[in-house]
């Protein structure tokens, strides 16, 4: 019997450690998730001689630079307080880049030689904003930029020298200039204005001596939104909603105003951009995304090339992100559902693919989750599409589950690696994402819908899902938390308010708390279009009792569920203020309420080391409300 009892309790430790081991195996560390890639953005020189690339140094994102068919690579900067926000090769020996401090988007242009000598900044001017009009690939030494350095509220195009670093003014905005386009010698002819606050027009020159001239006013729920010049420079390729519900591909003629032919139209979905071909000049393929991205081709030879690239890479969505001035060497990037993918180099002429890097390696797929596209069915009628993402290998059944509305508002999730997603699926969570009313690429009248409905009907959009994910069986109802960031922080706040007992935790990340106050902390830059922001959220003196009632910090009395919130203190689009009120009237009602601020850090956290420290916590407190 002893001896019995001694295999027995040897058998008991044996299991018990194995399934220790087993549960360590599969539960990624948290910083796997949500550290620097490895490498990233990759590019290429225009003269196909040298690659770049974006890599941690010191926990920041630099840029390197290492020739083609070298394993060396060289670090051309050393950024240490913040990541590079992007760059972008200017010519074959020097390379452009954008960098904030501490997150205020505030970016300043730098330059510096991919030898990493002579950096210098461009246009380091205090509380200015620099925007990439045209890097103007076939000028070497130019770009066109818009800086918003003599009126706050608006930007100048400026023709910048990136050798000498002199800047002239190319036209001077008049106030409600909101962008600008070239054609494809470089030549300023396009601007994008507001006028009477809620209307859009596009104004056009035949060249730069000429004035501008309006040639298309619209309300701005209409869109005309030119992509690029034909390559004679005489009309324009521009997805358009005029007179249909959906986004379509078409030609428009600039000097009449006109639509003059439809190239693709898709049913269901918007056509959301053009691709084309600047060496051969044609265009290449329309672009829209369903529950996955998907093309339309125009073209024989650019389909011919994703086909073969497909053929190659089964089970990843391809994108071709960049290639040389000779069209014949490609950057080809892929990913999924449950990997980040990898970048590979395509030589044409050899026909030859060879992997460059993978992007997070330390990402093993198979331990990841699919994320499923679902739809279902609002309380008013409309079909809501979304995703649904299940922990690996348990039972859809009972679980606990966090609800994820997105950013924006008028944006949408869509369908590939999801960093947050696989990070609460591999702790047990099943996630929900849905695009409700007002998410883009469903059409007008869906976008319309979300007009003057934060926190009503675009609320219910949400609280819908959740009850549909209740009914199929899959969600314990007493273990579903809310979790969004921006808008969908707003969203996780207003779904304490309107639906108390719904959720049993919250985090609500850089969100909106009081649509008064938030109207008014907006960026300069955005005031020109605050008559669109209260037509499409309310205005706060017609739309005062709406605004009252859908506004989290103002009805927090409601708010009955645990919270955390977190904040940058630099934020320049949700002002620092949300956060606070909220925080401050739930610790007046004493209910309990994290709160994490992060004194350089802005519109979320860019800084790996916060980054770590906002999933770790969003860890605990999930654990403590809905997890077993």
């Amino acid at each position: 019997m002893k001896h019995l009892n001694l295999i027995r309790a040897i058998m008991f430790l044996v299991l018990t450690n194995s399934y220790v081991m087993l549960g360590a195996q599969h539960l990624v560390p948290l910083e796997d998730f949500f550290r620097n890639p490895e490498k990233s953005s990759y590019n290429i020189s225009p003269d196909g001689k040298h690659f770049s690339f974006m890599a941690p140094y010191e926990s920041r994102m630099n840029i390197f630079v290492q020739k083609a068919g070298s394993k060396k690579a060289e670090r051309l900067t050393s950024e240490t307080d913040r990541d590079i926000a992007g760059y972008f090769w200017a010519n074959d020996n020097r390379i452009l880049f954008l960098k904030d401090n501490g997150g205020d988007e505030n970016y300043a242009l730098f330059g510096v030689d991919i030898d990493g000598k002579n950096q210098k900044c461009l246009t380091c001017f205090e509380n200015v904003r620099t925007q990439i009009i045209d890097d103007l690939e076939d000028q070497p030494d130019e770009v066109i930029i818009g800086l918003n350095k003599r009126n706050p509220m608006v930007f100048d195009p400026y023709r910048l020298n990136i050798k000498t670093g002199e800047m002239v003014m190319l036209a001077e905005n008049p106030g409600n200039i909101q962008g600008w386009m070239t054609d494809h010698e470089g030549k300023l002819r396009v601007a994008f204005a507001i006028v009477d606050g809620v209307n859009t027009q596009i104004l056009y020159r035949e060249t730069e001596t000429d004035e501008f001239r309006p040639v298309l006013t619209t309300s701005f729920k209409e869109t005309m939104g030119p992509e690029f010049f034909t390559f004679d420079n005489k009309y324009l390729y521009a997805t358009s909603n005029i007179n249909r519900d959906k986004q379509a591909a078409v030609i428009f003629d600039p000097s009449t105003g006109k639509e003059i032919e439809v190239l693709y139209e898709n049913d269901n979905y918007d056509v959301s951009g053009i691709a084309y071909s600047r060496k051969r000049k044609v265009i290449t393929a329309a672009v829209y995304t369903s529950w996955k991205r998907e093309r339309h081709f125009f073209d024989d030879e650019s389909k011919a090339l994703f086909s073969r690239l497909e053929n190659e890479l089964k089970g990843y969505e391809i994108s071709i992100s960049a290639s040389n001035k000779a069209e014949d060497k490609y950057i080809v990037r892929t990913y999924s559902d449950r990997s980040l993918g990898a970048y590979y180099f395509y030589d044409k002429k050899k026909d030859e693919l060879t992997k460059i890097q993978d992007v997070s390696p330390w990402i093993d797929e198979n331990q990841m989750a699919e994320i499923k596209p679902i739809s279902y069915r609002s309380r008013d009628g409309l079909i809501i599409h979304g995703y649904l993402t299940l922990p690996k290998g348990v039972e859809a059944k009972n679980l606990p589950v966090v609800v994820n509305p997105h950013g924006g508002p008028w944006a949408r999730d869509n369908w590939g690696f999801n960093p947050e997603v696989q990070f609460l699926a591999n702790r047990g969570y099943a996630v929900l994402q849905m695009n409700f009313r007002g998410s883009t690429g469903y059409g007008r009248k869906f976008w319309e819908a979300s007009f003057k409905q934060w926190g009503l009907n675009m609320q219910n959009d949400i609280t819908d899902g959740v009850y549909w994910l209740i009914e199929q069986g899959i969600a314990d109802p007493d273990r579903i938390a809310i979790y969004g960031a921006s808008y969908g922080g707003y969203a996780t706040l207003q779904g304490l308010v309107v639906t108390p007992t719904l959720y049993a935790a919250a985090v609500d990340y850089v969100g909106v708390s009081n649509l008064f106050t938030f109207m008014n902390t907006i960026p300069p830059y955005w005031k020109p279009l605050l008559d669109m922001m209260y037509e499409m959220v309310g205005h706060p003196e017609k739309d005062a009792v709406q605004m009252e009632a859908t506004s989290p910090a103002l009805n927090a009395h409601r708010i009955m569920t645990p919270l955390f919130v977190a904040q940058g203190a630099n934020d320049p689009r949700v002002n620092i203020a949300e956060s606070d009120q909220i925080v401050e009237a739930m610790r007046k009602r004493g209910v309990e309420v994290e709160y994490m601020v992060k004194d350089n850090e802005g519109h979320g956290f860019s800084n790996e080391e916060n980054r770590f420290d906002f999933y770790r916590a969003m860890e605990a407190f999930l654990a403590k409300h809905i997890k077993n």
